[in-house]
C-alpha cells in the first residue's frame, strides 16, 4: 500500500518531477499549487505526510503549518528556496517535524519522509510505559500528556523531545545530543531550534515559565528534567 503525500508547493515543474520520482519509491503524490486547494485537500483525505513549501501564491506556509497543527498531528517537512536559519526556526517552532532546503536532492527528501514516518510509528506503537511524577504524567503509547489532570496538547516533535527528557530524569542532554535524538539525523548546527521547541513546551506546561519546574537549563550545557 502507498504512503500518501500531500504536496503544496507552486513550482509546477518541481511537482511533476517529485510525482514521477516518488511514485517510484512506494509513495503516492497528490499536489496542490495554492493553499486554499492544499487545505481543501487536507479536509477531503487523511495524509500520512505533508511537503509545503514557505512560500505560496495565495499565502504563507508556515501560517498553513499553523493551520494543520489547530487539528492534525501529521508529519510536515517544510520546503524552503530563502534558506533562512530564522524561517527554519519559525516553522519547527510552528509544528513542523522537519525542513528541507531547496534545491535538495530527492533521495534527500524520501530519507526524511521516511525518518519521521518512523518516529510517528515508534511514538504510536510503543510500549513505553508511562511516566509519572506528581502532577507530572506521559505516556507514549498514546502520546497524552497530563499536568494536574488536565490533557496538553504537544506536537509531534515537541512530544517526542519531552518524552526523551522525562524517561532519562537527571540526565543531561546537549542540544546536538537532543537535536539528534529528536529529528532522527545528525545535528546541523542550528541548535536554536531546541530552545524553542524547549520554550514552546514549557510554556504548555510548567505553573511558571520562567522559573520552570520540570525542564532545567544547564547553562552552556543544555537540557535535563527534573524528577
Amino acid at each position: 500500500m502507498s504512503t500518501a503525500v500531500l504536496l503544496i508547493d507552486d513550482d509546477v515543474k518541481l511537482c511533476g518531477l517529485l510525482k514521477t520520482y516518488l511514485s517510484g519509491h512506494g509513495f503516492k503524490l497528490d499536489v496542490s499549487n495554492t493553499v486554499r486547494d492544499g487545505l481543501r485537500q487536507m479536509r477531503n483525505q487523511d495524509y500520512d505526510v505533508v511537503l509545503l513549501d514557505i512560500m505560496l501564491p495565495d499565502g504563507d506556509g508556515l501560517e498553513v503549518c499553523k493551520k494543520i497543527r489547530i487539528d492534525s498531528t501529521v508529519p510536515i517537512i517544510m520546503l524552503t528556496a530563502r534558506g533562512a536559519d530564522e524561517d527554519k526556526i519559525i516553522g519547527l517552532e510552528l509544528g513542523a517535524d522537519d525542513y528541507l532546503a531547496k534545491p535538495f536532492n530527492p533521495r534527500e527528501l524520501v530519507a526524511r519522509m521516511k525518518a519521521v514516518l518512523r518516529r510517528k510509528g515508534a511514538a504510536t506503537e510503543s510500549s513505553f510505559k508511562a511516566i509519572e511524577f506528581e502532577d507530572f504524567y506521559l505516556n507514549a503509547a498514546n502520546q497524552k500528556v497530563l499536568i494536574k489532570g488536565k490533557e496538553i496538547e504537544l506536537t509531534s516533535a515537541e512530544f517526542r523531545l519531552l518524552k526523551v527528557l522525562a524517561s532519562n530524569p537527571g540526565k543531561v542532554f546537549t542540544r546536538e545530543r537532543l537535536m539528534d535524538l529528536v529529528q532522527g539525523r545528525d545535528f546541523d548546527g542550528i541548535d536554536r531550534s531546541i530552545d524553542v521547541h524547549i520554550s514552546r513546551i514549557r510554556n504548555k506546561i510548567e505553573p511558571d515559565p520562567r522559573n520552570p519546574r520540570w525542564i532545567k537549563t544547564i547553562w552552556g550545557t543544555g537540557y535535563r528534567f527534573q524528577q
